[in-house]
This record gives structure tokens, sequence and C-alpha cells, in this order.
């Protein structure tokens, strides 16, 4: 009888649970997204209409202009739209869509990989779908528009048109900085996340919605309150891993938690990731396009997103875009021969963003170990260090002074050199005269810089994980193109194989470093975006 009972209640909570409470959740979601859409109608009537007149006041102005073929193109194919596809019904043929599409990106000007990945996917937008009007939620608020687009064609090299780019400022960014949350911080990022979202949403509601930063929570909401906007994600990284789990039994230097799962502590942290993984991976299956960065990122977001989106048949597959990156600009203008072989400087160059995960300690450990084993050798070759990278705020500036305290203590400052936000043509020079190019980074979600790296022809000594393991720095035509390693004793053997090598062995690795650099290019990455971004496309007209 007691079981009949309990069955009973059980059964009943269940149907409360999915035909009552669910159902009157996903009211409460839209009539809130209802209020938002009212709300900012208005404001997106305005910025409708300051687009047009921006483009008419463009195209005045570059009408005769040779220095903007590829706008005057899009102007070209405006025109034809407009003749052609009065009727609105038509806005989903190709180049004809003319909605709103919202990028998520707040801190757009920080100059990294990930910003050109943004920067080159609102390029090929833009020449897809002439007739769009790109919005990207920023919380850089010290810079104009003008501004942000002049460091992207000097950082980048990439030209965009402006008229139809609308920045949107957030007051609420700081609360996905992980200093905000000392404790808790995946929980109080992602949390953070959906404030942010919030923000975002009430400043404008997009026709589309893609994430580029990788906030799942925000995706998770921007459905919840409008399920018929679709919506994409370009994941960089997982916010949580199997290998960051993993990581708390490791007692190394692998991941900044190494080692953490020990103890009482350490097991109440581990069974919080756990339950937060589960929690990731139920917000980002509400993803409608889902993009990775790299093969290794793709794995992992299949394990924990897969099993959300296997529920929602219609979800397209988890695909592998890889960013971005100036490949032929740089191969063009290095050639790799003997001659420029005896031109190469003796620098080992890092190219990375100034934060602890980027382990530039184990890089400056590695080259002092490497500079001993030379003197001991009785090497006459002094190589240098070159740092490379760009510096978003107080913190990364103190970790740049802790850095110049490191080399002081390794007796290396000689030898070593500091370059803070370097435009794009200072790095291209580097990139042309060093010798080594090297990742420090374990689990490297990609690593953009490394493919600059083979495409200017240097010779990579990269961590023995991640992207530039498993994508990057592999054999062609069974032959190496670069090393792997994980400790200083292994890094310090790299620059040395490198260093040591003949002319020759230098050039044939070079060449073979470029053939893999060329499934990186920029027309392979807007070719797969495009295909990606078409399926959004398509949602819009369900």
């Amino acid at each position: 009888m007691r079981q009949g009972t309990l069955g009973i209640l059980i059964a009943s909570a269940a149907v409360f649970y999915y035909v009552l409470y669910i159902p009157l959740l996903q009211l409460c979601g839209r009539v809130v997204g209802a209020s938002l859409r009212k709300q900012t109608a208005l404001r997106r009537e305005i910025f409708l209409a300051r687009v047009e007149v921006d483009r008419k006041a463009y195209k005045g102005k570059h009408n005769r202009s040779s220095t903007d073929d590829d706008w005057e193109k899009v102007e070209d194919k405006s025109q034809i739209e407009e003749r052609q596809q009065e009727d609105t019904s038509k806005r989903l043929t190709p180049q004809g869509y003319a909605g709103i599409i919202g990028f998520l990106h707040p801190f757009c000007n920080a100059g990294g990989g990930g910003e050109r990945v943004l920067w080159a996917a609102i390029r090929a937008t833009q020449q897809q779908y002439p007739r769009a009007t790109c919005v990207v939620y920023t919380g850089d608020h010290d810079v104009s528009k003008e501004q942000i687009l002049e460091r992207v064609k000097e950082r980048f090299g990439i030209d965009l048109y402006p008229p139809a780019i609308i920045f949107l400022y957030l007051t609420t960014r700081q609360y996905v900085v992980a200093s905000t949350w000392p404790r808790f911080t995946l929980l109080g990022q992602s949390l953070g996340s959906l404030v942010m979202a919030w923000d975002a949403f009430q400043l404008l509601v997009p026709d589309m919605f893609i994430d580029t930063m990788g906030y799942a929570f925000a995706i998770a909401l921007c459905k919840f309150l409008f399920p018929k906007v679709p919506t994409g994600a370009y994941v960089h990284y997982p916010t949580i891993s199997t290998d960051m789990l993993a990581s708390l039994n490791v007692d190394t230097d692998r991941g900044m938690n190494a080692g953490a799962g020990k103890g009482a502590r350490g097991m109440l942290k581990r069974y919080y990731w756990q339950w937060f993984a589960h929690l990731y991976g139920w917000v980002g299956g509400s993803a409608d396009v889902v993009m990775t960065n790299s093969s290794w990122t793709q794995n992992h977001i299949k394990q924990l997103w897969g099993p959300s989106r296997f529920k929602r048949k219609e979800a397209a597959p988890i695909s592998v875009v890889f960013p971005p990156v100036a490949v032929a600009e740089l191969a063009i203008g290095t050639p790799i021969t003997l001659e420029t072989e005896r031109q190469r400087k003796p620098v080992l160059l890092y190219i990375a963003q100034f934060r602890p995960e980027k382990n530039h300690t184990l890089v400056l450990r590695s080259f002092a170990r490497f500079l001993e084993n030379n003197k001991k050798a009785g090497k006459a070759q002094q190589p240098t260090l070159l740092l490379i990278g760009s510096v978003r705020d107080a913190t990364d500036e103190k970790y740049i002074y802790n850095l110049r305290l490191l080399a002081h203590e390794l007796h290396i400052t000689q030898s070593v050199t500091f370059l803070l936000n370097a435009p794009w043509s200072t790095i291209q020079h580097h990139l042309s005269t060093s010798t080594i190019g090297i990742n420090a980074m374990w689990n490297e979600h990609f690593g953009i810089g490394v493919v600059e790296y083979q495409a200017a022809g240097l010779i990579s000594v990269v961590n023995d994980s991640g992207g530039p393991k498993e994508d990057i720095v592999v054999d062609v035509d069974g032959q190496p193109t670069g090393w792997h390693a994980s400790t200083e004793e292994e890094y310090a053997s790299g620059f040395g194989k490198a260093m040591d090598m003949r002319p020759e062995e230098k050039v044939a690795m070079r060449q073979r470093a470029r053939q893999s650099a060329s499934r990186f290019g920029e027309d392979v990455f807007e070719r797969r975006w495009l295909e990606e971004l078409d399926r959004l496309v398509a949602l819009t007209s369900k």
C-alpha cells in the first residue's frame, strides 16, 4: 500500500513538472521576451534608419575610390537587391537576408586570436549578406567605433564595411571577469554572463544571436526569452572539460588547478566541477548551430553538450571551423630558401596574450636552461627570446611585471624582450626574421599563433597537448614540422634541436610547416563559416 501511494506521488510530481511547471516556465520566458522586444522596437527602427543613412553617405564618399573595390561590390549587390527583392518575403535568398545579427563579444578590442575570428566572421557575413546589420555587444567603453575598426585593420589586416556595423556598449562586463568571482569562479562567471546577456537584450533584441566567446548560459537565456531566434556558438574552448576534472589528480604543472583535488576540500571541488559540467552541458545544448575551433575542442563539446543536443533531433552536428589565419599574406611576404635562411636571426618568438594560462614562466625557465646548455657546450651563438602579446588591463600589467622579475632572477634579462600591443606589421616582421616559434599553454584550444609560425616558416616547439599537438604541428609526408614538449628539459631540448639543424634541414622543415598551415587560411575559414551561417539564416524562416 505504501509503495502504491509512493508511486502515485512520484507520478503526480512528474505530471506536474512536465505538464504544468515546464510549460508555465516557458510561457513566462516568452512573455518577458515579448516585453523586451516591445521596449527595444523604437531603438531598432532608429538603428536601422541610421544604417541606411550611413550606407548612402559611405557610398557617396567612396563611390569613386579605388581603395574600396570590395565594398563597392557590396554596394552594387545592395542596389541589385533593392531593385529585385523589394518583397520582404525574399529576405532569405542568397545575399537577401536583411536581419540584425547580434555578436556577443564583450572584449572585442582585445586584439587576440578570438577577436580575429570575430572580425573575419563579420567580414564574411557582410560580403555574403550585404543587407544584414551586424551588432557587436561589447564592454569596451573607452574606444569609439572608428577606433575599434581602425585597430582591426591595423592588428589583423581586416577591412570592414562600417555603415552596417553597430556597437552596443554593455555596462555589466565586469560580471564575467574572473577577478569578480574569487570563489566559485566558473559558476560566478556563468551567472554573470546571464546578467550581461540580459543587459544586451535590453539594448536590442537581434534576429539572430551568435556567441563568439563561449558564454553558453547567454545562449540558453536567448532561447528561453526568444525561442524563434536562431542561436549560434563559436566555441574556442569549453568552460570546463574532462581534462580539467582529470587535472585535479595530477601532481604536476599541467593546468592551473593541478593537484587541487586532494583532501576534503579537493573532493568538494571535484563534486562542484562535476555538477557544473552537467549544468554546462544542459545549457550548451540549447544552441542551434555549434562551431568549435579545433578537434580537441570538438571532442570535449561533444562529450558535454552532446547528450542535451541529442534530445533536439533538429540540432545541426557540432562542426570544426578552424580559426582564420593570414596564411597567404605571411607566405607571400616570407619566402623560404637557403638565401633567406641566412637572413634569419637566432630569435625564439612567443606570440600570446599576457595571461597566466599562457605559461610564460615555463618559457622563461626553459629559455634559461637552453642558454645554460649552450654555455656548457661552448657555443658562441647568443639566442634571444621575444615575447609579443596584448595587454588588456592592470591585471595583465601586473603579470608582466612578475615575468620581468623572474627574468631578472634567472639572469636572462639582457636576452629577453617584451613587446606589448604590437601592430600587425611589426608582428609580421618578427615572424619573417625569427627562427623558432613557441607555444607553452597546456591544452591550448587551437593556437592561431602556432599557425602563424608555420605560415611564416618558423620551426615550432609547442606544448604536447590540445590543438597545437592534434591539429597543427603534425607530420607532413611522414616528416615532422616541429617538436612537442611539456617540461623545461623538453622545451630546452627542442630549442637546441631547432637551432642545431643544418640550413638545408631547416629549409625543408619550414616548407613542410607552411604546407601544413595551408589548411587554416582565411579563405577556408570564410567558406566554413558561411556554411554554418546559412544554417542559421534558414532557421529564421521557420
